[in-house]
């Protein structure tokens, strides 16, 4: 059995303050996949780089306390891959791939829209430039799974309030479009949603109000697979009885072999 373990930290260091250190450890993934690391080498400390299975691999940004993911793997990848080979965007730190043979495994953070105009630009350029790379990795013929903060909710069932927010980011048009186009036209699965089509199964919790205490969220974190990969999932859990960020962790298991 593959598991893998995906979760926005919003800040490495301080998810590991709030226990993720202890909860990541027990839960014998073999690959654990991060986003929004906040920080650069030089501030992880041993317990960081090597966090739960393994070794971490990293694509830190250039600006300081900004973005960044890692992947951290029970067993070494045969070759792991910084960036997509966009400059703007890997200047952010959002790509990092792990190649173990039988399957690659992505961790990827998407920019938000939502602080800005620049920004919404700026994700629209990001998301047209990756649609490219997306195309090109099921050319390849690989078995490859995507993990990490699409800051896109699908459909109306992957948020509470989205009557509200059709003219936000996140939730615009354009946005869900490119994701339904990744599903219907180029052949991704969204994993998640092939195991659980219930109601209410969010990621993401604004800070703001009582989001978290009323579960007024958003189901921004992925798990998006080629079809055989995907074919192969078995149980899908979104831990929700500890909060080590504003988002929450999405295990996915995998019938093959780690």
């Amino acid at each position: 059995m593959l598991r893998i373990v995906s979760l926005n930290l919003n800040g490495i260091r301080s998810a590991c303050r709030k226990g993720f250190l202890d909860w990541i450890a027990a839960q014998d993934a073999d690959v654990v996949c991060v986003q929004e690391v906040k920080a650069h080498d030089a501030d992880l400390d041993d317990t960081m780089r090597a966090l739960g299975p393994g070794t971490g691999h990293f694509h830190f940004a250039q600006q300081k306390g900004y973005s960044g993911v890692g992947l951290y793997a029970r067993r070494a990848p045969r070759s792991t891959r910084m960036g997509f080979g966009c400059e703007e965007f890997d200047a952010e730190g959002r790509y990092v791939e792990a190649d173990f043979g039988p399957y690659t495994v992505i961790s990827v953070y998407v920019p938000s829209g939502a602080s800005s105009p620049e920004r919404l630009a700026a994700k629209f350029r990001f998301m047209e430039r990756f649609e490219r790379h997306l195309i090109e990795l099921r050319s390849s013929g690989r078995e490859v799974v995507l993990c990490g903060d699409w800051n896109v909710a699908h459909k109306e069932i992957d948020l509470r309030n989205w009557k509200s927010n059709r003219k936000n980011s996140g939730f615009l048009p354009e946005e869900r479009a490119w994701l339904t186009r990744l599903f219907d036209d180029h052949g991704w699965v969204d994993v998640f949603r092939r195991l659980d089509e219930a109601p209410e199964r969010y990621t993401w919790w604004s800070n703001r109000g009582q989001s978290w205490a009323k579960n007024v969220g958003w189901r921004l974190d992925y798990q998006i697979a080629t079809p055989g990969l995907a074919q192969s999932a078995t149980r899908a859990e979104i831990y929700t009885a500890q909060r080590f960020s504003d988002h929450a962790p999405l295990t996915i298991d995998y019938s093959i072999a780690a």
